[in-house]
């Protein structure tokens, strides 16, 4: 006996549920069964965050002028510098919100992307679980330059003490800013879709 449900899908524009057709009756809006596109765009996303993570780790990430000398500080040498001043909790956060963070994400959307792409037997409940986690820690990510903005605005004394942003702030955020792109762009149900494929094999 055939089933006669019709399929339903979520209208992107006014959040509807309705069954599947052209446009939704509500808003007029496009309806898709999954959003189109959108492993690619994801995985273009990811592999660019993935190439700026480097000069936003190698690059100098603050500039300071103190008394006409300029010294510049990594990710690395901040959190170095730090340890050396027995600010060892503020280096873990640094630490944590610079590097931890940031790497972990690229990692795990690499993971969920590879197993849609490849279609790896992992378990989709599980990678469901750690892109919300993904998604629930990238509003967190901007810590860091919060953090070296209001540096800035605090021993900024003119031409005595001036402490500014370096270009690896700006690499810094297109990562964080790409990543959260990446999840944005990913259509979950496709992890479903593969679940549902190895269970009619």
């Amino acid at each position: 006996m055939s089933n006669s449900t019709p399929e339903l899908c979520l209208c992107p524009g006014c959040a509807l549920t309705t069954p599947l057709q052209p446009h939704c009756p509500r808003c007029r809006s496009r309806l898709y069964r999954r959003r189109p596109f959108s492993l690619q765009y994801s995985w273009a996303l990811l592999i660019t965050a993935a190439c700026l993570l480097l000069p936003a780790n190698l690059l100098p990430i603050t500039q300071l002028i103190n008394q006409g000398n300029v010294s510049y500080d990594t990710i690395y040498s901040g959190i170095l510098s730090l340890i050396a001043n027995d600010m060892t909790l503020i280096a873990i956060i640094v630490f944590t919100a610079s590097v931890a963070v940031p790497a972990a994400k690229v990692v795990g959307l690499l993971v969920i992307l590879s197993t849609i792409s490849l279609r790896w037997p992992l378990s989709k409940k599980r990678l469901s679980f750690y892109f919300h986690i993904i998604e629930f820690i990238g509003r967190w990510s901007m810590l860091d330059l919060f953090v070296i903005s209001i540096m800035a605005s605090l021993i900024n004394m003119g031409q005595l003490l001036d402490a500014r942003p370096a270009p690896a702030a700006t690499y810094f955020a297109l990562v964080i800013l790409f990543t959260q792109l990446s999840a944005k762009c990913l259509d979950t149900r496709l992890l479903w879709d593969l679940e549902k494929d190895n269970n009619d094999l």
